[in-house]
């Protein structure tokens, strides 16, 4: 990766962060902790690998993304808006009464959306019937989700999983989000679903793993995965929980809590200041 696609990405990732928190202070509600966690993955999809195009958002053969952990909207919607498919103001209407920004993911409302998503697991049980729709219907187009970890700890996800590797879907890569943090705490603490990447691997995923805030590593994989033939891959990204603004790092608490004002202006001066 050359040193100015990057910067861009830095740039981008950092963007999306300033706007994840912006989203959230002005709601004064919203899931922080793990869209500061997939900014740097929203920004490389986004920004850099999927064929999408803002001036028309319903193209039928263009990638996909569905935000299987749907609560982490702050971080999507500002993806959206750094990569123009909104004006960034509309990010300080985020929950608001009759604004297209919602707490959770809404196909029929929010520009470049996907799928609506919310209750965890169904949505990456939508992206693998996106992806097999995608071959039945003859596209080359590519399918991605992403999970949280403690998303994990929905059947649904091990049932989604066997009928990706039952239809071959290497169209379908899907990113999980391993912080480590749920709501309620450790993941561990939870109802523990590691392994991880030996359960992906058993169920006959091809297996990534990757730090999720590198850029080099998560193109190497994006690239790998499209290299993967017959079967899904699974991406594996080790991240921090409110990765950028020190007092939300590693914290549950920021699973789903709004700063005040004055950790609104700490969180911005610490991002603003990110190279």
């Amino acid at each position: 990766m050359d040193k100015a696609k990057l910067e861009r990405l830095k740039r981008a990732a950092k963007n999306i962060r300033l706007g994840a928190i912006e989203a959230v202070y002005s709601a004064s509600s919203g899931h922080p902790g793990g869209s500061l966690s997939i900014a740097d993955v929203l920004a490389y999809l986004y920004m850099e690998e999927m064929n999408i195009d803002p001036n028309n958002p319903q193209k039928p053969d263009r990638d996909r993304l569905v935000l299987s952990k749907g609560h982490v909207t702050p971080g999507l919607c500002a993806a959206l808006a750094e990569r123009g498919f909104f004006p960034k103001e509309e990010l300080k209407n985020f929950r608001q009464i009759d604004s297209y920004l919602q707490g959770h993911p809404d196909m029929k409302s929010t520009p470049g959306v996907d799928m609506t998503t919310g209750s965890l697991g169904l949505g990456f049980s939508a992206a693998c019937g996106m992806a097999l729709g995608s071959k039945l219907l003859g596209y080359n187009n590519r399918v991605y989700a992403i999970l949280g970890d403690g998303e994990l700890e929905e059947g649904q996800i091990w049932e989604a999983a066997m009928f990706a590797r039952h239809y071959k879907l290497d169209n379908l890569t899907a990113f999980v989000d391993f912080n480590g943090l749920q709501i309620d705490g450790k993941i561990t603490d939870v109802v523990d679903p590691t392994p991880i990447p030996e359960k992906f691997a058993a169920f006959g995923w091809n297996v990534i793993e990757i730090d999720g805030h590198d850029f080099v590593a998560i193109e190497r994989a994006v690239g790998a995965a499209k290299e993967c033939k017959g079967k899904p891959t699974a991406i594996i990204c080790h991240t921090t929980k409110g990765k950028g603004v020190s007092f939300m790092e590693n914290e549950a608490k920021w699973h789903g809590s709004a700063p005040n004002k004055e950790q609104y202006e700490q969180a911005i001066a610490e991002l603003s200041a990110l190279e």
